[in-house]
């Protein structure tokens, strides 16, 4: 036995079948840390292309090169660009929603994951241990890999941090091992982006087919993640947080939530300004009136996490509140609204001048050059890729937070088409609307995918839905379960208020994510969802909770059409209430398999009625008995 091996095996608790992959492959090595990750994507050459044997056809799957600030990953198939929403398989006979391979396929998935073995034994291989969060949990998983699938290893060990198991003290047992084996994605797939997740009762084994980061070396492990959670009670939230510090020293935490596309990462950006230093909050798609705020100086932000967020039990105090750490130590960052210089300055400037090399994706660069954010590669000519992304490990991400947050107000994102009076749509959202925690809930069983989704491959255009707590598509059991979790959360931080928020439309007006950044700033410097009662009323439709009765913004009164879309002229009740019914359409459509499965928890069956009957908003917040805001009448 090669004394490597032995050593990783002495330090790595392995079930058989994968210690017999490592002691029968061509060859191993093992990465140690970020710079041999690095190393091992691109050698001494400035450019390789990575290809597969795929029955005797050369397959390129992507360029890879090496640029001054890191290294820059292009996919020859334009579809390999985007998450497929329709990646994940179980390859396993334990209870879940998601299709099963067999019956796909019509046969056990045991006999392509033993192909899959036997494939990566001729292969030279690359192996590496990867810690989970920022958190020290004690909990590893493993990645094997190709060795020319360095790179997807180097954004990985960013990603999920890269551990020397040499330094381990006492063997460590994996919870997940991920194998990467793109061939099959042609053999088995027909050319698809597929991830088989394969679990039992102690591992969760993750088989890539592809090579797009997005369904694998991220949202992979969070499968993972969220597997261990359902058997353990706890959850991984899909969302970004943010500690923000007012100009006065106020601090206020924000646990922004949604599908792919509706805000999580701008939610650690800066508010976007014109060269005046002034805030284009919003143009008439109509009239192309411009509505202008000004704002001195913004909140001090302090990012504690981009997407993935954990809530594991030994963080929580018990005192009615939800503590949350970073279920990641690097950042998946999309940059599709950077088509210039000059748009961000934090995120460029971190992209151009890092201290370690970075890892960027659908970035049209050349050899030895600088990889800008602003220089999307092109699916076709003329077609920009919608979906650039780079990968940043955490720590070096600007007045980044480090340790566990409580957190104050959690806010739904989603994204919103134009709604007008000759164009009726759920677009009927206002600048944020206060949600009592029963109606919290049922957006997160809803979880709307929202109005053209940069990161996900759809040709629907329709209102889709991204499954409970939006998290769904990368979740492996039953929807129920995780109903069931979230409404448990909920219950039990009744500290915690809710939000929920548009990007992109606010019915005539287009807005992109001003709305999230304004809502950022206005409740930071009330220190929280504190509100008299006089300010706040019932939303026309009942589903968006409450709206504000008027808003004033460091000395502009916001224009009453966006806190409340009938008020403008272009909308009006007519459209708003057509909005309104393609909204709770979709709403009772979407929940109502919730309803009917036997094993959702009671008061969820109760809450969900009052959605049936079309309770009103206090309806809503007297079945859990949890205030929506802070009343500062009464002194809360």
């Amino acid at each position: 036995m090669d004394s490597e091996i032995k050593d990783f095996l002495d330090k790595v608790i392995l079930k058989d079948n994968i210690k017999g992959l490592l002691l029968d492959a061509k060859s191993v090595t093992f990465l140690h840390n970020e710079e041999e990750l690095y190393n091992a994507t691109i050698g001494n050459d400035i450019q390789r292309d990575i290809c597969y044997d795929v029955d005797g056809r050369i397959v390129k799957e992507a360029t890879v090169i090496k640029a001054k600030n890191g290294i820059v990953v292009n996919f020859t198939d334009p579809y390999m660009r985007r998450r497929d929403p329709d990646s994940m398989i179980i390859g396993d006979n334990l209870p879940t929603d998601k299709p099963r391979f067999k019956d796909i396929f019509g046969y056990d998935f045991e006999v392509l994951r033993n192909e899959t073995y036997e494939w990566l034994k001729r292969q030279d291989l690359v192996v590496f241990v990867f810690g989970v969060g920022q958190v020290n949990l004690d909990l590893y998983g493993i990645a094997i890999a190709p060795a020319n699938a360095a790179f997807f290893c180097f954004a990985l060990g960013i990603l999920q941090k890269i551990e020397d198991f040499r330094k381990f003290n006492n063997p460590k047992k994996p919870f997940t091992v991920l194998y990467v084996a793109p061939p099959f994605r042609h053999k088995v797939f027909g050319g698809k982006q597929r991830v088989v997740h394969y679990r039992n009762e102690d591992l969760h084994e993750i088989f890539s087919y592809n090579f797009y980061l997005g369904p694998s070396a991220k949202k992979g492990v969070y499968s993972a993640l969220i597997d261990l959670g359902e058997r353990e009670g706890w959850l991984t939230l899909h969302a970004a947080t943010t500690l923000l510090i007012t100009p006065y020293g106020n601090r206020l935490t924000i646990l922004h939530e949604g599908a792919s596309g509706s805000g999580k990462s701008e939610m650690n950006e800066n508010i976007h300004r014109q060269k005046d230093g002034s805030i284009l909050f919003g143009q008439n798609t109509i009239t192309n009136d411009r509505f202008i705020l000004s704002l001195p100086v913004n909140c001090k932000i302090n990012p504690v996490s981009d997407d993935m967020t954990m809530c594991h039990p030994s963080l929580q105090k018990g005192d009615g509140g939800l503590v949350v750490a970073d279920a990641e130590n690097g950042w998946f960052i999309r940059v599709d609204h950077i088509k210039k210089y000059g748009t961000d300055q934090d995120i460029e400037t971190l992209s151009i001048y890092p201290s370690r090399p970075l890892l960027f994706l659908n970035i049209d660069a050349q050899p030895n050059s600088t990889a800008l954010l602003w220089e999307h590669i092109e699916d076709a000519p003329g077609v920009p890729c919608p979906n650039p992304r780079f990968v940043v490990a955490r720590d070096l991400i600007q007045n980044i937070v480090m340790k566990p947050v409580n957190v104050n107000v959690r806010s739904f994102g989603i994204r919103t088409p134009i709604c007008t009076s000759q164009k009726p749509s759920y677009g009927i959202i206002g600048i944020f609307h206060v949600l009592p925690p029963s109606l919290a809930w049922i957006w997160r069983l809803v979880a709307p995918r929202g109005h053209a989704n940069p990161s996900i491959i759809s040709t629907s255009g329709l209102l889709e839905s991204e499954g409970v707590g939006t998290y769904w598509p990368f979740a492996t059991g039953k929807m129920v379960t995780q109903a069931n979790l979230l409404l448990s959360q909920i219950v039990n931080s009744p500290k915690v208020k809710y939000l929920l928020v548009p990007n992109q439309h606010i019915g005539a007006w287009k807005v992109g994510f001003n709305p999230q950044w304004i809502m950022r700033e206005y409740i930071a410097r009330r220190g929280g969802i504190r509100f008299s009662p006089s300010e706040l009323s019932p939303s026309r439709c009942q589903i968006l909770g409450y709206a504000l009765e008027e808003m004033f913004f460091e000395g502009h009164e916001i224009f009453k059409g966006f806190l409340k879309v009938e008020y403008q002229e272009e909308v009006g009740n007519d459209a708003y209430d057509e909005g309104a019914n393609m909204l709770y359409k979709f709403f009772v459509d979407t929940t109502m398999p919730f309803y009917k499965d036997p094993e959702l928890d009671s008061l969820g069956k109760k809450i969900l009625s009052c959605l049936y009957d079309k309770g009103s908003v206090k309806d809503f917040e007297d079945i859990l008995g949890i205030s929506s805001y802070y009343n500062m009448e009464e002194g809360e």
